[in-house]
């Protein structure tokens, strides 16, 4: 009995201590191939939609227009899960560096908070999920599915490496 006690003493901490994750960061993250695969310099080449026609005006991230993340620099750092993204001075585009928290969940969702310099989370404990439809050394493709007055529409986020 005394033996059972003892093993259930020492197994509790070891429990909480497993689960626990960084602060602000989920425990359950992908693979670590899929962390260090994305880790790097990206460039978001384009902002487009699917599944439905017509023309869009998007705002992002309730950042800026989908037409200024067009060329934006991001940048994930897989030893502590932060990041930024930076926007180009363009004309109605707010120019300037975004940092972010990011973990991937499920091996083919990303997900990312804005924090600040510091890693202090500014957004409340908000974030945003897209999924990893493509992930290589060089490619990545993130969607995202919004609606639309009712109808679903995918945005779809296409990255190179640098």
């Amino acid at each position: 009995m005394i033996r059972k006690i003892m093993l259930v003493m020492v197994m509790i901490p070891m429990v909480f201590l497993s689960c626990k994750s960084q602060k602000g960061v989920p425990s359950t993250k992908g693979t670590a191939a899929d962390q260090k695969t994305i880790n790097g310099a990206w460039t978001l080449n384009e902002v487009s939609y699917e599944g439905n026609t017509g023309t869009f005006k998007s705002v992002l991230f309730n950042d800026a227009d989908a037409s200024c993340f067009a060329g934006s620099s991001w940048y994930f750092r897989n030893n502590n899960n932060t990041g930024s993204y930076t926007l180009a001075n363009k004309t109605d585009c707010s120019a300037g560096e975004r940092f972010i928290r990011w973990s991937i969940l499920n091996t083919n969702q990303l997900q990312f908070k804005f924090i600040d310099e510091k890693y202090k989370d500014i957004s409340g404990g908000l974030g945003y999920r897209m999924t990893i439809a493509t992930l290589t050394d060089q490619e990545m493709i993130l969607k995202s599915n919004v609606s639309v007055d009712g109808e679903s529409i995918i945005v779809v986020y296409n990255f190179t490496k640098n």
